[in-house]
C-alpha cells in the first residue's frame, strides 16, 4: 500500500503548525540562552548592553566566585538534599497509599477516598499552617522543608488510576505462590509502573527544587534556607534597591558588597549566573525521565 500523497492544504497545515512549534520552543528557550550569556560575560561589560545570544567579554569569574561564596553553596546543596529525599519518599509513600486504595478488598474504601479527596478541596491558609508546624516543632528545621512536601493526594489519585489498569490476574498469580501484599507491590506492582513513578517523581522534583515559599515564611535561619530562597531574596532586593536607590540590606547586600574586589563581577552578573546554576540540574535530569513521562500522564490520568 502507497504512502498518500499530502495536499496542498496539508502542507500548509504542517509548514504553519512547525513554524508555530518553533517560534514557541525559541521563545521559552530564549531567556535561558541570554542568562547563560550574561553569567559567561564580564559583569561590568554587560553594563552596556547589546548581548543577546553570545557573550561578549567571555569569563568564568561569575561562577568563581558563586562557588567560592558559602551561602551560596551551602543554599544549592540544601535544595539537593532536599529534593532527593522529598521525592524518593514521597514517590514510594504516594505508590503505597495508591496500592492500597486500589485494593478492591479494601474495608471502606471509598469512604477513605472520599475522606482525602473532601480534605483537598479546603485549606487552612497560611496562619492555621503556621500554627501546626509551630506545635509539631519542625518551624526553622530542616524537617519544615521535607516532611509536608511528602503527601499529595493528586499525585496518589494518578497512581490509583494506573494500579487499577494492571490485571488483576498477576497479583492473584503472586499471591498463589504465597507472596505477601507488601511482596506483591515491591515484586509485581513496581516493575510495572515505572512510566507513572518517574511522571510522579518528576512533578516532586521540580515542584520541590523551585520552592522558595517554604524557605521565605518557615524558616528564619539563613544556613537552612533552599537555593530558590535564597534566588528570590536575591532578585527582591534588586528590585527594591532600583526602585528605592537604596543600599541598605542584609547578607545578601554585604556578599554585593565583597564581590566588588573581583574585578569583572557585578551583583547583577552573579544574579544571572545564580539562575543558571539552579536551572541546570532539572534540565540534566529531565532527559533521563521524558521518555516515561508522557507514557505516564496518559495512561495514569486518562486510562479511566
Amino acid at each position: 500500500m502507497g504512502v498518500r500523497k499530502l495536499s496542498a492544504a496539508d502542507k500548509v497545515y504542517s509548514t504553519v503548525n512547525y513554524a508555530l512549534l518553533l517560534i514557541f520552543c525559541l521563545t521559552a528557550l530564549y531567556p535561558f540562552i541570554y542568562f547563560l550569556a550574561l553569567s559567561f560575560n564580564d559583569g561590568y561589560d554587560a553594563m552596556k548592553g547589546g548581548i543577546y545570544f553570545f557573550p561578549r567579554v567571555t569569563t568564568l569569574e561569575n561562577y568563581t566566585k558563586a562557588f567560592n561564596n558559602p551561602q551560596i553553596l551551602n543554599s544549592f546543596w540544601i535544595s539537593i538534599s532536599r529534593t532527593l529525599i522529598v521525592t524518593i519518599g514521597s514517590t514510594l509513600l504516594t505508590a503505597l497509599l495508591a496500592y492500597g486504595l486500589s485494593r478492591k478488598g479494601l474495608p471502606g474504601r471509598k469512604y477513605i477516598v472520599f475522606f482525602f479527596f473532601f480534605t483537598t478541596l479546603f485549606s487552612g491558609g497560611l496562619i492555621p499552617t503556621f500554627i501546626l508546624y509551630r506545635e509539631l516543632h519542625i518551624l526553622n528545621t530542616y524537617w519544615v522543608l521535607v516532611l509536608p512536601s511528602l503527601y499529595s493526594f493528586f499525585n496518589a489519585i494518578i497512581m490509583k488510576t494506573f494500579f487499577d489498569g494492571i490485571p488483576q490476574g498477576l497479583s492473584e498469580s503472586a499471591r498463589i505462590d504465597g507472596a505477601s501484599e507488601l511482596g506483591v507491590f515491591w515484586r509485581i506492582i513496581l516493575p510495572l509502573s515505572m512510566p507513572v513513578m518517574a511522571t510522579i517523581a518528576l512533578f516532586v522534583g521540580v515542584g520541590i527544587w523551585n520552592d522558595w515559599f517554604t524557605g521565605q515564611f518557615f524558616i528564619q535561619n539563613e544556613n537552612l534556607q533552599p537555593a530558590a530562597t535564597f534566588l528570590n531574596k536575591m532578585i527582591s532586593e534588586a528590585s527594591f534597591q532600583s526602585m528605592t536607590g537604596s543600599s541598605s540590606g542584609s547578607s545578601i547586600k554585604n556578599m554585593n558588597e565583597n564581590q566588588m574586589a573581583l574585578r569583572g563581577v557585578t551583583p547583577e552578573a552573579l544574579r544571572m549566573t545564580f539562575v543558571i546554576i539552579i536551572t541546570t540540574p532539572i534540565i540534566l535530569v529531565y532527559p533521563f525521565l521524558q521518555k516515561y513521562f508522557v507514557k505516564g500522564v496518559l495512561v495514569g490520568s486518562l486510562k479511566e
